[in-house]
């Protein structure tokens, strides 16, 4: 089986990895709608709790698992660094 990446950019998060990869053990994406409205805590562990939420457009929609590289709250949300 191949492994799949996550490409991202954003290297001031934790998950940041060289190559603009993502070393979280797992991702949350939803819609802004949602992303707005839930905790920081709320992410890729409650996935499955979750109903669907449909989005319009890529810019409709958000990344859950972003936490700042340096923060001090890179456990909050169960998530880990691979």
């Amino acid at each position: 089986m191949q492994q799949q990446h996550i490409h991202c950019s954003v290297n001031n998060c934790h998950y940041w990895n060289q190559g603009n990869k993502c070393a979280a053990s797992e991702i949350m994406v939803t819609s802004d709608r949602v992303g707005n409205s839930m905790p920081d805590r709320f992410d890729a562990t409650q996935a499955q709790s979750m109903v669907p939420t449909p989005a319009s457009s890529c810019m409709e929609t958000c990344c859950k698992t972003f936490v700042e590289k340096g923060s001090r709250n890179t456990n909050v949300d169960g998530i880990t660094r691979l």
